[in-house]
């Protein structure tokens, strides 16, 4: 079964997940890392400021999937788990994730747990890690 949700729902349980899970050292634990284009990075947050938005590192990740760019995670251990989403992965993979974090999320009782599965899902279409 999959869980259908609007593109900006997508959005906002994605970047629920960036903000729970980065810096929390669950990603981090995985030898993985989640980053960008630095012009590109640097383009988005001059965007928001721009627009007078938040510039958090979280809102600049997602700016950068709405100015069309990409994120990539890269795995330090080797190489083989390195992948690169646009926003058109967001929209399509945050409703793979696992049908329990995708409610936690509805009902705002969502934690790292969660957010890791909807990365993972997200990044490498299943989860791999924990």
């Amino acid at each position: 079964m999959k869980i259908t949700l609007t593109p900006q729902e997508s959005e906002q349980i994605f970047y629920n997940s960036l903000c729970n899970a980065l810096g929390t050292g669950y990603i981090e634990g995985y030898g993985l890392e989640i980053d960008c284009d630095r012009s590109q990075y640097k383009d988005s947050r001059e965007h928001l400021l721009r627009q007078g938005k938040d510039t958090c590192y979280e809102d600049i990740l997602m700016q950068v999937l709405r100015d069309g760019g990409s994120l990539t995670i890269i795995d330090h251990d080797g190489g083989e788990y390195t992948r690169t989403i646009t926003l058109k992965d967001v929209h399509e993979r945050v409703g793979e994730t696992d049908h329990q974090s995708l409610i936690n999320f509805s009902l705002e009782q969502d934690d790292v747990f969660d957010a890791d599965m909807v990365i993972q899902t997200v990044f490498f279409q299943e989860v791999i890690f924990g």
